[in-house]
């Protein structure tokens, strides 16, 4: 069962509700130095609005630097980027606001579609030579152009983010030993002479964009930026899979000295006749009724990763720029994954106590025939989604106990999925569905209905049969299933315990030390539930480990600073230290056996984290979409705790879980469901989003991943249920 803590909102320190006078809406995504957020101008404008991180905003050097990226960015003309129309570089928080540009960048285009065709290929090198020659008349030189800065629009590419970007004219340079740039698309002189780099270097960068463009990979390929580098520098390019009648054009810009290289105006000239008369590369903005990029307008076909799934009578969605690394599915895969779909199937299902309509995809990458496993390790899983809600609201949330997935949702107090090829075995009806849900709890034959505000209802897990109910409405949402018990906490801090099978009171006492106690958490493994009490001058926090079936306090401590239970593993605790700003700022261990508390400060203050362990390492993710991972265990002296960080472009995401020796899931705001290994700190994929009617909303909370039996459960906004395979992410 996963904690009893949920998260709350967004935090305003991260993720601000105003940029200047602009109301920020949504999250677009989330890089290393900022995140992008969708808003409106007072006329209606659609804008595309950069907010620095906090902990960059203190620093001159990185303000100096986003001052000369607006400056920049106005420099060049619109033609050919995303126009500025409005910043604030001197702000708490600096920002700048662009047009936003609707379209895939081309990193996504070529990870979703695969490579370009020849014609595609000649029409975005023409458009992206006059997007550099309108770049550097306007004297700026870009620095980073690669595919994940580069819009595809239906009038063209559009080169965006200026951050590492330099006018000529600029007294800011860049510091002697740093190196600035993603090395698959730097210069040789990028490494070797940082400060003579020049519009060339943008050139050479054009080169290794069309070369990946064309075979979706790069002219030098390694998993070392070492080993890139190197080649960069001293290998010839392998230009293998470049069409003949560009692969001269394309190995010239990559010639290892600047003044080798053509020009933009050398680039247009040699790539007579004109590039426009070709074909347009972009797929069609998805429109209501049709879908853009490879599927015929109106079918409702979504291309993602390894299978084909069928909306919901929705238009899939774009490709978000979040979307992980630059790999690319074989040529012709779009195609052959279309024609390997081998089920759909709409099932209406009318169960006692209440009709839910259900609808299931099932698909598979065989040649034909219906899904023949159904018990949940087979090897022959076919991927399946589930729509599961009867109306909007929260994403549903599941749990798996034994050989079944229990769910709920909007509308639906509980439901039965076969985990095999998501076939709703049973539902349940709520008239509670617009209230924030959890995973619904499973214990000795029961199900508990979520959500638990005015009333818990228990089912049979076998067929769905209601056991007992019982009004809880004035406990107030003060509900806290804990395996075989549920507390109920009064107002005066009287906790009542009722057995999970029966209904029956197990017992009724007060928590001593604790007038009104708030169970934070419940760890399975050693049946305990938490409670903590915090005091009001953030000195110190009381905490207390409650065994729910007796009432009796395993033990209690009072630990220094401000905490709340996080996770445990095997009795220790681990709870999250909060500084006065409400950051977290530490991770404290504590192990009741020994009494020995261990706190581990964080390299930088994080707000609102929610946390994963695994032995001796805790995986902390952000809301602003940071993951770190810190080693909890002793540290020398000065050695830091931080192992990795990474930043995975998801703005608002679930708790994350982990599973097996070097797997990490979580689910996005935007339903799409993220995978990262642990043991080298890198993003390895993830579903595309699966938004309701295309649109962001927003649930209090967002629900766990399910990884079991070597598939994925998740769930997201657009109400369904879905499982992947875990083994390759970067095909889901």
């Amino acid at each position: 069962m996963p904690p009893l803590r949920n998260s709350g909102p967004v935090p305003e320190a991260e993720h601000p509700e105003y940029a200047g006078q602009y109301r920020l809406e949504a999250c677009l995504g989330s890089g290393g130095m900022g995140i992008v957020h969708f808003a409106r101008s007072a006329s209606g404008l659609a804008l595309a609005v950069k907010v620095v991180h906090r902990q960059y905003a203190a620093d001159p050097e990185f303000r100096a630097r986003f001052r000369q990226e607006v400056a920049a960015a106005r420099r060049v003309s619109g033609a050919f980027t995303a126009p500025v129309v409005d910043a604030d570089p001197d702000a708490v928080r600096p920002w700048m606001a662009t047009l936003h540009v609707p379209g895939p960048t081309l990193a996504a285009q070529v990870k979703r579609n695969g490579p370009m065709s020849p014609a595609e290929l000649r029409r975005l090198t023409a458009g992206l030579a006059e997007a550099l020659r309108d770049i550097h008349r306007a004297g700026v030189v870009h620095r980073d152009l690669k595919p994940g800065n580069v819009l595809l629009t239906d009038a063209g590419p559009k080169v965006i983010d200026f951050g590492i970007s330099r006018p000529t004219d600029s007294d800011l340079r860049t510091e002697t030993g740093k190196l600035i740039g993603s090395p698959p698309f730097m210069a040789p002189e990028q490494f070797q002479r940082p400060r003579e780099v020049g519009p060339a270097a943008d050139v050479f960068a054009l080169g290794s964009v069309l070369v990946h463009a064309a075979t979706g990979r790069g002219p030098f390929d390694s998993d070392s930026p070492y080993i890139v580098a190197y080649q960069v520098v001293h290998d010839a390019p392998d230009l293998t899979g470049v069409p003949e009648d560009l692969a001269a054009l394309v190995g010239q810009c990559l010639a290892k000295d600047p003044a080798d290289r053509p020009t933009p105006d050398d680039i247009m000239a040699a790539l007579k006749p004109p590039s426009y008369e070709a074909a347009a590369f972009v797929p069609a903005q998805r429109r209501a009724g049709g879908t853009g990029g490879g599927g015929r307008a109106g079918d409702g076909v979504e291309a993602g990763g390894d299978h084909v799934t069928r909306s919901l009578g929705r238009p899939a969605p774009e490709p978000s720029d979040g979307e992980s690394g630059d790999r690319t599915a074989p040529s012709g895969a779009r195609r052959r994954r279309a024609a390997r779909v081998t089920a759909v199937l709409a099932l209406c299902a009318l169960v006692a106590g209440g009709a839910v309509a259900v609808q299931v995809w099932s698909t598979s990458r065989a040649a034909s025939g219906p899904a023949a496993d159904k018990g949940a390790g087979s090897g022959a899983f076919l991927p399946w989604r589930t729509g599961l809600t009867t109306k909007d609201g929260a994403p549903p949330a599941c749990s798996l106990a034994g050989p079944a997935l229990y769910c709920s949702a909007p509308g639906v107090g509980a439901a039965r999925l076969d985990p095999a090829d998501g076939r709703v075995l049973w539902s349940r009806k709520t008239d509670t569905g617009d209230a924030a849900l959890s995973a619904p709890p499973v214990s000795a034959g029961v199900v508990l209905g979520a959500p638990f505000e005015r009333r818990v209802q228990s089912y049979d897990t076998t067929d769905g049969a209601r056991r007992w109910g019982a009004d809880v409405s004035a406990y107030q949402g003060r509900v806290y299933p804990a395996g075989r018990t549920v507390l109920l906490v009064s107002a005066d801090g009287t906790v009542r315990a009722l057995d999970t099978t029966t209904g029956k009171e197990r017992w009724r006492r007060a928590v001593a030390g604790h007038p009104a106690p708030a169970f934070e958490l419940y760890d399975a493994g050693t049946d305990t539930a938490y409670v903590a009490q915090r005091a009001t001058d953030g000195t110190s926090t009381l905490v207390a480990a409650v065994d729910p079936a007796t009432g009796a306090q395993k033990w209690e401590r009072r630990l220094p600073g401000t905490l709340t239970p996080a996770a445990a593993v095997d009795g220790v605790l681990h709870l999250l230290s909060t500084d006065p700003d409400s950051r977290t700022d530490a991770l404290v261990r504590y192990d009741p056996r020994r009494g020995s508390v261990r706190r581990v400060p964080l390299p930088y203050p994080v707000d609102e984290p929610q946390i994963a362990l695994r032995g001796d390492t805790a995986y902390l993710l952000a809301p602003g979409g940071t993951l770190l991972a810190v080693g909890t265990g002793p540290a020398r002296d000065g050695e830091s705790a931080e192992l990795w960080h990474l930043e995975t472009g998801a703005a608002r995401t679930s708790r994350p879980v982990v599973a097996g020796r070097d797997r990490l899931y979580f689910s996005a705001a935007d339903g799409r469901l993220l995978a990262v290994d642990t043991a080298r700190g890198v993003l390895l994929g993830g579903t595309g989003p699966r938004l309701r009617d295309g649109k962001l909303g927003f649930a209090p909370t967002l629900p766990a991943p399910v990884p079991a039996h070597g598939k994925v459960f998740a769930t997201a906004p657009d109400g369904s249920v879905f499982a992947v395979r875990d083994g390759d992410p970067a095909r889901w």
